[in-house]
Order: C-alpha cells, then structure tokens, then sequence
C-alpha cells in the first residue's frame, strides 16, 4: 500500500495490484516509473508486466495490525486494476473481497469494462456506501481512442459499464483522464452527456501529464498518429506550462494555468452543473471497520 500527503490528490492511501499496463495508452504518466525497474517506459511499459500476487493477503495483514486507522484506499491511481491480466490473477477482485470482510472504503479508477464482472462485491460494498468507481472517458471517437489507448475498452463499453454499475446501485462517475487540448477538449460537453445518460452521478478530469521520458514518447507519437494537430497540441500545452510541455508544481500539473486551462475548466464547471453531475458529495464511510475473527479463533467472554 503506498501512501502521499500531496495536497492536489484526493486520497492518501492506494494499491496497485500491477506495475506496467497492457492498454498502452500512449499519455500514461506511470509511464518513466518503469525505467526505475530496468525497462523502457515505451514497449516494456506494456509488455513487461508485474503482478503482485500476494497483495490480498499483505492487505489483510495490514488491516489486522493493532492501531490501523482506515481511510479509503484507492485502487488503480497508477496502473489499471482491470487491465486483461486482471483475468489470468484476479489480484483486484480479491482485494475487494477483503474490503467487504473488513468493512473498508475503497476507490476504484478504471478504463476497461472488465470492473463489471465484480459487480456483485461492488454492489455489496455500496450498500454500505464503501465504494465509488470511476470510469475515465477520454473520448467518444473510436479513432482517437483505438490510437490513444489501443487495448483499452471501446469508449461505448465503458459507458455500458457505467450503465451497469448504475443499475446495480454502485455510484460511478465519468472522467476525461486526460483532456488533451488540442485533440479531445471540444468533447468535454458530449462525453460527460453521454457519461450523465449511462446513469454516472459525478465527474472529474485530468490535463495531460507528460512527466520525465513522457515527454518524448508523447511527441514522436503525436507526430505519427496526428501530424496535422501536432504542432496545435503542443503549443496549448505549453501555454498552459509556463512555455514548457510540463511543470510538475502541485495544484498546476493536473490544470495547468492560463486562458486555455481556465476555459476548460469553465466548460467542465458549467456542463457539469447543467447535467446535475456532482450534485451530491457523499463521503464514504470508516465508522463501519471491523477486523472478524479468525477461522478457529476463540471469541472473548467480554
């Protein structure tokens, strides 16, 4: 389990039951983490795969030490949890199995539509309101998507898996993670419509990151797969970057600053109010944490 006191994160504790992700979407910022581990943040980052196998078990482990305080844990802030290794180790599903033993919060963040084979556990977990998940929609055009994040789920998947969360009770919002100026900003009103229809209660986005060796790889990719905006991308980036293509101070490296940073936020802020997302602010709850008795275990007399 890691843990952060950055001030411009919303959770403080997260799990990632995978180191590299197999959906290759070229903006991915846990990208340059791979290159500590001895491979390249480009192809190894999606061939080269780690799993940790033992995660449930460690999780349990931690939940049973005397003084543990629970918070939420977020699952997935880095790398996907339902990415398709996910079904050959069922490493996150049997993290939320543990959630729902244990009666602790949990966050989910996901792009793939696999997050619905769980939905019993989830549905568990939401009637005692110890779960919200997450769907990022960073686009409805199946060209841009099949080029940005190639193994993804389809964008019309993932508004299914929206739709069948929602009706089965489990809150769920729809993200743009990451709005790319220049390439999928002018559908921030028709993916959260379209996200609001499926039945996502809340929203939220992300600008592009390009941290580190991200830099490079974004570029030569951008190149490639849209020359005729290429040159378009960039300087909005730049100008939402002080004149660089990143800046990683905290409040600024997930908004960025300027005219164009202030009207997609104005645009999210606004469309978000007119289609009633992010009307509620539920808090999940900690009060419900409970460490159950070991099999065999002997209950006390008091």
């Amino acid at each position: 389990m890691s843990r952060n006191d950055s001030p411009d994160i919303s959770f403080e504790q997260s799990i990632n039951p995978y180191r590299g992700c197999e959906h290759g979407c070229i903006y991915c910022y846990a990208r340059p983490g791979h290159a500590f581990l001895g491979h390249s943040p480009g192809l190894d980052f999606e061939t080269q795969l780690y799993a940790k196998t033992n995660a449930a078990e460690l999780l349990e482990q931690t939940f049973r030490k005397k003084g543990y305080v629970p918070k939420v844990i977020a699952l997935g802030a880095v790398t996907d949890p339902y990415q398709p290794i996910e079904r050959r180790y069922e490493i996150s599903r049997q993290i939320l199995e543990v959630m729902d033993r244990y009666n602790h919060p949990v966050g989910i963040v996901t792009k793939s539509a696999g997050v619905v084979r769980d939905v019993g556990v989830l549905s568990r977990l939401a009637k005692r309101n110890l779960v919200r998940v997450a769907l990022s929609v960073t686009t409805l055009d199946r060209q841009v998507s099949r080029a940005t994040e190639p193994r993804a789920s389809t964008p019309e998947k993932r508004l299914d898996a929206i739709r069948q969360l929602s009706d089965a009770g489990v809150p769920v919002a729809v993200m743009m993670a990451p709005i790319i100026p220049g390439l999928n900003d002018h559908e921030i009103e028709t993916v959260l419509e379209a996200g609001r229809s499926a039945g996502a209660e809340s929203t939220a986005y992300v600008l592009l990151r390009l941290p580190l060796e991200l830099k490079d790889l974004f570029r030569e990719w951008l190149a490639t797969e849209f020359p005729d905006r290429a040159r378009k991308v960039i300087k909005l980036l730049q100008e939402m970057h002080g004149g660089k293509d990143y800046t990683s101070d905290f409040g600024l490296r997930q908004r960025g600053t300027g005219p164009t940073a202030q009207l997609i936020a104005r645009r999210f802020r606004l469309a978000s109010q007119r289609l009633g997302l992010n009307a509620r602010h539920l808090r999940m709850r900690t009060d419900l944490f409970r460490v159950p008795g070991l099999p065999g275990e002997q209950l006390g007399l008091f």
